[in-house]
């Protein structure tokens, strides 16, 4: 699905080069689920912008269903990003005024989807994140992790060959976590492909294999013998829960 050869990132000012990404290799196969770790500045951030076609490469190669990313024009990216990647923010990126229907909508709004079956689609995804009795909340009446299980919604609206996650947890607390990585499991087990950057290790331990940069090199790529069940998790904290208050 994913495919990098020989990827090289590099900013200029004035007379100053900064190379954020210096020759990666990296593939990414249909239904993996993969953690990208590394320090700040490591080139991680760089390389989900370079993905997500919100960036574009130096030199090198991306291909991104066969399609060379590099040889497109700027509404093409703008098509692809669209149509083939959801992205989920830290931030959550909601629209404050808007229902979390709305919310979902919006990128189909974008891709000139009918009303009728905007709706429809964004009911799915909702339920698909288990929000279906959120609906007609907007952003400020959620909580943190519905807040983000609304934006999860959003990515999958226009059935994307990705989704690109960007610190999802990281404005999180931990049980908050724990539900945004069991969301995560269930679209992965349903064959959704997921890229993950985190700075937290315990979240990459969700996943099924692990990148490592630094200094704008992979350091590291392995594979997760036995990931953490986020399900399970929310289950203890549930029974610990129940068992403190008694």
């Amino acid at each position: 699905m994913i495919h990098i050869e020989n990827l090289w990132k590099v900013y200029k000012n004035g007379t100053i080069s900064v190379e954020a990404l210096r020759g990666i290799d990296l593939h990414i196969d249909e239904g993996e689920f993969v953690a990208i770790m590394g320090p700040s500045g490591s080139g991680k951030s760089t390389l989900m912008n370079i993905m997500g076609c919100l960036d574009r490469l130096t030199s090198g190669i991306y291909t991104l269903n066969n399609i060379n990313i590099s040889d497109l024009s700027d509404y093409e990216l703008a098509k692809i990003r669209n149509g083939q990647i959801g992205f989920v923010f830290q931030t959550f990126n909601l629209l404050p005024r808007m229902t979390a229907l709305r919310n979902v909508e919006l990128p189909m709004i974008y891709a000139g989807v009918p009303a009728r079956k905007r709706r429809e689609k964004a009911m799915e995804a909702l339920e698909k994140v288990d929000l279906l009795e959120r609906v007609d909340h907007k952003p400020n009446e959620l909580s943190g992790g519905q807040r983000q299980r609304v934006a999860i919604a959003r990515a999958l609206v226009n059935n994307p060959s990705i989704i690109l996650a960007d610190e999802p947890t990281g404005n999180l607390d931990s049980k908050s976590g724990e539900e945004i990585m069991n969301v995560f499991q269930k679209l992965n087990r349903e064959g959704v492909t997921i890229v993950l950057v985190t700075h937290e290790p315990d979240i990459a331990q969700h996943t099924k294999r692990i990148v490592t940069f630094r200094d704008g090199l992979i350091v590291s790529d392995e594979s997760v013998e036995k990931p953490l069940d986020a399900e399970n998790i929310l289950n203890t904290i549930v029974e610990n829960n129940v068992i403190y208050q008694q």
